[in-house]
């Protein structure tokens, strides 16, 4: 398994504006991918305040590039993202990959 997270910074002011877009954007375009497993995240304590994440989880590299390839031929997205682009700092948006390598069941054995 692997968790992919996708991160960007809110401009000023705007966070909340943004973190509205990453939740229609899962409801609407990345369940439609297949994201079921995601969730939302604000930087708090030790983060930047301004970032928003989405992380999903997935089964391998290959099923994320399965859904990259979609996405980039999905027009909703295209649009999605140039509806959010005010809302953001230029040249934060970043993709991290982690494979996971123990979850909660294994460790509680």
């Amino acid at each position: 398994m692997i968790l992919a997270r996708w991160s960007i910074d809110a401009r000023f002011g705007h966070k909340q504006t943004v973190i509205d877009f990453m939740v229609k954007w899962q409801k609407e375009i990345g369940s439609a991918i297949g994201w079921t497993e995601a969730r939302i995240l604000t930087g708090s304590v030790g983060a930047k305040e301004s970032t928003v994440q989405a992380e999903i989880l997935l089964k391998d590299l290959g099923e994320l590039s399965a859904s990259w390839d979609k996405l980039a031929t999905n027009e909703a997205h295209k649009q999605w993202g140039k509806d959010l682009e005010p809302f953001i700092v230029s040249g934060t948006p970043k993709w991290e990959i982690f494979r996971i390598v123990a979850d909660s069941a294994s460790l509680a054995k």
